[in-house]
């Protein structure tokens, strides 16, 4: 009894520090972007549209990459990070804009859901065959982003509230991607003109690091699935 009570309290504290996460980010995106999405509504764009675009745009930055976007000519070399802002954007503004038009549909989020998984496989695919990830690695990658993504969805099959979860949730991810795109075309153009021959480090070292956050995210949110379903469990055998 005095152990399920303990696995209760730490599943509380699990449970609120996810919510409070999720409101602290809903809080901040919602002051920034409030001026876009009003926007949107106003010209009565759908969430369904917007998620079309944000794939779209996901689609470009993975066609950039995939001829060496990163390390070509400047014209060419800021659309990258340029377009996955907007990838990250748009991901952001279509749940916003079904929030506030009281539009949220079952159909929505399972459309939103599998374009955001082929969003993330395109872009992986872009950096392989743009040389900027090895194969075997983009593949373990895409193994990782997709157990995160299913991880979420059958623990919350079972009941269980996932947002917030991780610290590696798919915003993150497209953050971090996109600071890194910036990085690695400064770090690559300056090295090259200041030095004579561009640093190439920087990427192989980041996607190392990239790699082991994905797999802190895979572990978070097996952790806190089995505790609930635990939790579950025992509150069933009462």
């Amino acid at each position: 009894m005095q152990k399920v009570k303990k696995l209760n309290e730490t599943e509380h504290k699990n449970s609120k520090r996810s919510n409070d996460k999720r409101s602290n980010q809903r809080r901040i995106i919602g002051n920034a972007i409030d001026l876009p999405v009003n926007f949107l509504i106003k010209h009565k764009f759908s969430p369904t549209i917007l998620s079309y675009i944000g794939f779209l745009c996901s689609v470009s930055v993975a066609f950039l990459l995939s001829i060496g976007g990163l390390h070509i000519q400047f014209y060419i070399a800021w659309m990258v990070p340029f377009i996955m802002f907007w990838a990250g954007a748009f991901d952001i503004f279509d749940g916003e804009v079904a929030r506030r038009t009281n539009s949220n549909s079952k159909a929505g989020a399972f459309l939103d859901s599998n374009l955001d998984r082929l969003s993330d496989s395109v872009l992986i695919i872009g950096l392989i065959l743009g040389n900027s990830l090895h194969y075997v690695l983009g593949y373990i990658i895409l193994f990782l982003v997709i157990m995160i993504s299913y991880i979420r969805a059958r623990a919350e099959n079972e009941g269980i509230d996932m947002r917030g979860v991780g610290f590696m949730e798919r915003a993150e991810r497209l953050v971090i991607l996109w600071l890194a795109f910036m990085a690695e075309w400064w770090i690559y153009t300056l090295s090259k003109l200041i030095l004579g021959t561009p640093f190439t480090w920087f990427f192989p070292i980041f996607i190392l690091f990239f790699t082991g956050l994905l797999i802190l995210t895979i572990i978070q949110r097996l952790i806190f699935s089995f505790k609930a379903l635990n939790k579950l469990d025992a509150q069933n055998k009462k």
